[in-house]
Formats: structure tokens, sequence, C-alpha cells
């Protein structure tokens, strides 16, 4: 480890001998290719299981968007053994707990458990694996709690109805254009065929890495893996999503209309996937422009000008290329131009004059120290080798995360934001009042 890595180490309140390394993931991968990776960690005499399934609406097209995140809410409902709500019943009844997401590229569960319960909670993955429900009634049951949250999700957040638009307008042709939930008459008109072919197909083991760590031993997770999911068979894999979106070649703007007190804008630049080398810079840069009330554009929207009372900017994991996103919550009477030609100048600025030691350590600091400060828990290591197995190749190469990001270099910094931040790249949306205009 060398000097650098050390210091954040201490810095962070861990010790060195503490730390998770490679060699403690114990990995194998079940006749019917799903992979397991392993972490006992007898911390707490808690274990967690990730499971990590290779679907999200970019796997969809026009006519089935939504049934990704649509399978996140059916996953609950019942299967051959377990039937409807019977999966949660089960699990708080063994002191355990679960949660779910979807996003464009996966879909994600997460049981927490005592040990002792092992063995239920992977009867209870297997049933709903193996013979998921997915019966008329309760499809057209979900059907109506996914149609009700989209609208009430457009209704009450004026982010959802601006992201989902600025995303739709810097996507054309990729199938990260539509939004997870899917649309509205897609939704209504899904067939019994399309949600059994799409279950088959993505829900098949060999889709799915399963992470689990706590304090379990990796003979018991194997024999559980072989007993309760070893005999679901093996699917062919998935179609492979082959659209490049075109290069964008000149901004393109978006207003949206809604009754709220200030205006919100979203600014999104394209950038590539996370398996890209630049993936660490960019992720500093935009640490460096928002993390933080020191950050460049806090400092300049929100304390220096006072033109906006927030700032944000986010740069996800992906599958494929996908966009550095900046959202702004402007201040009362300010115009949104001078919130963009602010936004714009300081990026101009790092173009131009690149960015100060300091700051850049700072970022790296902040980014290592989450970074061990995640990976101290059973949850963070679990979410952290599921993250880096799914979304860049290999688990392995989260033990290489902290040395890329101490690697970066204020010219690295210069470098993305001239090379991805530019004019012909990016979308903007904002969304302000209802008018009579």
């Amino acid at each position: 480890m060398n000097k650098y890595l050390l210091f954040f180490c201490l810095l962070a309140g861990i010790s060195v001998q503490a730390q998770l390394k490679p060699e403690d993931v114990k990995t194998f991968t079940l006749k019917n290719g799903m992979k397991f990776l392993v972490v006992e960690d007898n911390s707490i005499p808690n274990a967690n299981m990730y499971l990590f399934y290779r679907v999200g609406s970019r796997n969809e097209h026009q006519g089935i968007t939504g049934l990704s995140h649509f399978f996140e809410h059916m996953m609950f409902n019942g299967a051959k053994k377990y039937g409807p709500k019977e999966f949660d019943r089960t699990m708080e009844f063994n002191g355990g707990a679960n949660n779910a997401y979807t996003t464009e590229n996966v879909t994600v569960y997460t049981d927490w458990f005592p040990t002792s319960a092992m063995e239920t909670i992977f009867d209870l993955e297997g049933d709903r694996i193996a013979s998921l429900s997915i019966d008329p009634k309760m499809v057209e049951s979900e059907r109506g709690v996914v149609l009700s949250e989209r609208s009430t999700g457009l209704e009450n957040s004026p982010w959802n109805l601006l992201t989902q638009s600025v995303q739709a307008q810097a996507f054309q042709e990729h199938p990260y254009h539509w939004p997870v939930i899917g649309y509205e008459d897609d939704m209504k008109n899904w067939k019994q065929t399309d949600l059994e072919q799409y279950f088959k197909t993505y829900y098949a083991p060999n889709n799915c890495v399963v992470v689990i760590a706590g304090s379990v031993k990796l003979d018991d997770v194997k024999k559980l893996a072989e007993k309760y999911i070893e005999p679901i068979p093996e699917q062919p894999a998935p179609p492979a999503v082959k659209i490049v979106e075109p290069e964008q070649t000149g901004e393109r703007r978006i207003m949206v209309r809604k009754d709220v007190a200030t205006p919100y804008i979203n600014i999104a630049y394209h950038v590539p996937e996370s398996r890209n080398e630049d993936y660490y810079a960019l992720s500093l840069l935009s640490d460096i422009l928002s993390s933080g009330k020191s950050s460049r554009l806090y400092s300049s929207l929100v304390d220096q000008k006072q033109l906006a009372t927030n700032i944000n900017t986010s740069y996800d994991n992906s599958f494929d290329p996908t966009l550095f996103n900046f959202y702004v919550v402007s201040n009362k009477d300010v115009k949104e131009a001078d919130i963009e030609n602010t936004i714009y100048e300081e990026l101009e600025k790092i173009k131009k004059e690149g960015v100060n030691d300091r700051e850049l350590q700072k970022v790296k600091n902040q980014r290592l120290i989450q970074f061990y400060n995640q990976v101290e828990t059973i949850n963070g290591k679990a979410d952290n080798l599921g993250t880096y197995e799914v979304f860049f190749g290999d688990y392995k190469k989260m033990f290489d995360a902290p040395s890329l990001y101490n690697k970066v270099t204020a010219d690295d910094i210069k470098r993305v934001a001239i090379k991805y931040l530019i004019k012909s790249g990016r979308t903007v949306g904002i969304l302000k009042e209802n008018t009579n205009e």
C-alpha cells in the first residue's frame, strides 16, 4: 500500500489490517451460470445478499417499455411456494428486510438477514426465480400500481418531468431515450406473452451475479446455492444491445411548463460508459464542480452570486455512453440565462486554467474516504463488489479504484472537460411556471 493510500486509510479511521483484500473474496459459478461472490465477515452476526440482474430499460424496446421496473414489483407478488405478499412476511418473520431498484442498466435486489435465516433467504430467492407467478389478475393489479406511480411521479416531482424530457432529447436512437418507468401507452398494453418471454430471458440464473457478505461460510453458501438455485435451468444469453447513439452535432434545448415556485434547470453532456479509461477523471470533475460548499459551482451560483438555491452534478454507472448532468434550482427573480452562463464560465475556466492541486486533492480525499467507509460494512462490501463485477467487468477492479483515483492529474481533469463538456454535445432543459406565452 503506497503512502497516499495509507494516509487515506488512517484518515478514515480504518486500520490497514482490517482492509478487505482481493483474496478475501471467494467465488464460484453454478452449473446454470449464476456467479457468486462471497465475503466472510464476522463483524456482526448478520449477512446480506445482493442480486444484480443485468436487465434495465436499455433492454426494452418501444411497445414493452417499463417491463424491467414492472418485474421489480412482480418479484414480490408470489411464486410457487411462497404466495402473494409471503416473500416480505416470511423475511420479516425471520428478522430480515429487503429492497430493490431498477435503472437503465440493472435491476438489483437486496436482502439483509440474521445468518441463522440464510437457508430461508435462499429458499425465497430460488422460489421466485424458478417459478414467479405471472397470474393475469396479479398482472392487472400491479399494472395499476406502476401506472399510478408513473402519473404521481410526473405530477409531484418537477425533476422527474424535466430529466425525462432532457434524456429523451439527448438520446434519440439508443434505448436510454425512454424513462425507466416506461411509457403510459406501453404499460397499458403489455401482453401476457411479452411478460412471460421477458422474465424467462432476463431473470435467467446466467444473467445474474449474487454477492453475499457477512457472518457466513463459503461452504455453507455453496451448498445452499446448489440446493435452491442450481436446479433452475440456464437460458440462452439475452440479445445484445447494439444500438449506438449517433454523435450529437449541436446543442438541443427543451422548455417544460409546470407550476413551480422557481425554475429548474437540467444540463446534460454526452460522456463515456463506466469501463472507459476517463471514468475516474470525470467522476472527480463532477466532485470539483458540485461536491460541498467549497465546490466551484456551489461557490459561484449559491454563495457568491445567489443565483441558485441548489446545484448538483452526476455521472452514474452505465453499460453504454451516458450523460454528465447538472441540476440547478433557481433562486427567485433570476434569469435562467444568468445561471447557464455562470456554469459555462466555470467550465471554461477549467478548460483554460485547469484546477489547482489543493482542490483536486480535496476531492480525491473525499472519494477515497467514502470508498473505504463503504467497504468497512458488509452492505458496502456487497454493493461495491457487485457494482464492479457488473459495470466494470471484474470485482477485482474495485481494489484498483483507490490508486486509479489517486493517479488522476490536473491535466486529466482539464482534458476530459475539454473533450466532453462541449456545446455541440449539450442538451439543456428548463422547467418553469405555466404562463400564457
